[in-house]
């Protein structure tokens, strides 16, 4: 996500950092860096104009602190607008004060819809929320089954019913949602162009019927200007109030994502950021400035760490530190909880500080992490308590066991041996911190 924008930004702030002092000749020569990268992730043109004006304008009348190096001054002013341009803050869910909150979504056909509906239904009921789901896209082949599929999955109900009238199955959808005291109820209506009147004219009468509380427009953020056309034009036929972003985790280049907001005036309030039931997220401008401009993303990767770990756990593993007794067990425990947290180059993408163009050409496999839990799966209890058990007759058998060749073997028990020593330095420390740490898993 946003990786062209990422590396562009890269230099010209690495430029900036340099500065010794803001001049007109630098404003102007940072200015067209700006637009440049701007103009080449796609980002709308007037948008991209709009905010190389402002920043322009803002560094000229910059008071420069003595504290504080220019150069930093107008990496600030930079980051702050940004900020303003993708929406100042996150927006908030709108619920309704009496349940059923009803969310319709909206969008073109393979925008995403079907599975973003499963990902919002996972999340809302992480929230605490009773959610169910409503087929309403009678069109599409088996749109009806992959939604009872994906609700099973995540467990949660899916509303259905062997009528041809997609107005109707939300009416009763809502009834049926009511009388079993479910709080959200989320339509998945059939994808459409909004030069076919008469779908658009349908998904009006539904909205009309249903009264929604939130009307989400799901668009596929990989079609860049294209999502910004269309937003516009649902927009025209519903009361929209936001938009989901989807499929950022490919080589969408950003630019949807940067001025999708300013265009419209409706906010972003979700990204689909994988295929994975998991794989969506509050849009935070906040958060997306500091991944695009390399500050990382602490706070989400803090979250993301609290939801697998589990405190009793982790108590546990702080003990077995403190007497100086972790071991392959507890470090096969530990990527586990890794691979839950999702890829390693999200992981690593969120940590600060972390060089952008070291990473660009770092290949991670995230298959590793799989090849060392079956490498120390193919251990004996023993010889996961006390590595020093495993020779080289052991290390064969383990090869064997798991597919992956001796110097693997070899590899693994190296870097555990380094960690056991790094462990017995920590002592005291929160072992959580050390799902972090690049080290942790000999990767640096």
């Amino acid at each position: 996500m946003f990786d062209q924008l990422t590396d562009r930004f890269d230099t010209v702030l690495r430029n900036l950092r340099g500065l010794g002092k803001i001049t007109d000749a630098n404003i102007q020569q940072t200015a067209r860096e700006i637009r440049r990268a701007l103009l080449e992730a796609d980002v709308n043109f007037k948008v991209a104009r709009g905010f190389v004006e402002r920043v322009e304008e803002k560094a000229q009348g910059t008071k420069v602190i003595k504290s504080i190096k220019p150069g930093e001054q107008f990496i600030q002013i930079i980051r702050e607008e940004l900020i303003q341009l993708m929406g100042a803050a996150a927006a908030p869910m709108n619920f309704a004060g009496t349940a059923p909150t009803i969310v319709l979504l909206a969008g073109l056909q393979g925008s995403g819809k079907t599975t973003t509906a499963a990902k919002l239904a996972r999340y809302l009921k992480k929230q605490g929320k009773k959610p169910c789901l409503v087929a309403a896209d009678i069109y599409r082949p088996a749109a009806v089954q992959q939604l009872q599929v994906l609700g099973r999955q995540i467990d949660v109900p899916v509303f259905s019913a062997d009528n041809p009238n997609p107005v109707q199955i939300c009416i009763a959808g809502l009834e049926q949602g009511r009388k079993d005291g479910y709080d959200i109820l989320i339509l998945d209506t059939a994808g459409r162009l909004h030069v076919d009147s008469a779908m658009m004219n349908e998904i009006t009468a539904i909205a009309q019927a249903v009264h929604p509380h939130e009307t989400f427009f799901v668009v596929d953020g990989m079609t860049g200007q294209d999502a910004v056309n269309s937003t516009l034009s649902f927009a025209q036929a519903l009361d929209l109030t936001g938009i989901i972003l989807t499929k950022l985790d490919g080589d969408a280049r950003g630019g949807a994502a940067v001025s999708i907001t300013e265009v419209t005036g409706k906010p972003v309030k979700f990204i689909g950021n994988s295929e994975k039931m998991d794989g969506l997220e509050v849009f935070d401008p906040n958060r997306i400035v500091d991944r695009i401009l390399g500050f990382g993303d602490v706070i989400s990767l803090v979250e993301k760490a609290q939801q697998v770990i589990d405190e009793k756990q982790a108590e546990q593993l702080q003990k077995k530190i403190f007497e100086n007794k972790f071991d392959l067990d507890d470090f096969r425990n530990q990527l586990l909880q890794l691979r839950k947290m999702g890829s390693m180059k999200q992981i690593l993408g969120m940590m600060p500080g972390v060089n952008r163009k070291m990473m660009k050409n770092f290949q991670v496999d995230d298959r590793q992490l799989i090849w060392t839990e079956a490498i120390i799966n193919s251990m004996t209890p023993g010889e996961r308590s006390n590595p020093h058990l495993i020779n080289g007759s052991r290390r064969k058998r383990i090869a064997r066991g798991s597919g992956r060749t001796v110097q693997e073997i070899n590899q693994l028990l190296k870097q555990f041996t380094q960690m056991q020593k790094m462990m017995k330095r920590i002592g005291k420390s929160n072992p959580q911190n050390q799902l972090m740490s690049g080290n942790y898993l000999g990767i640096n």
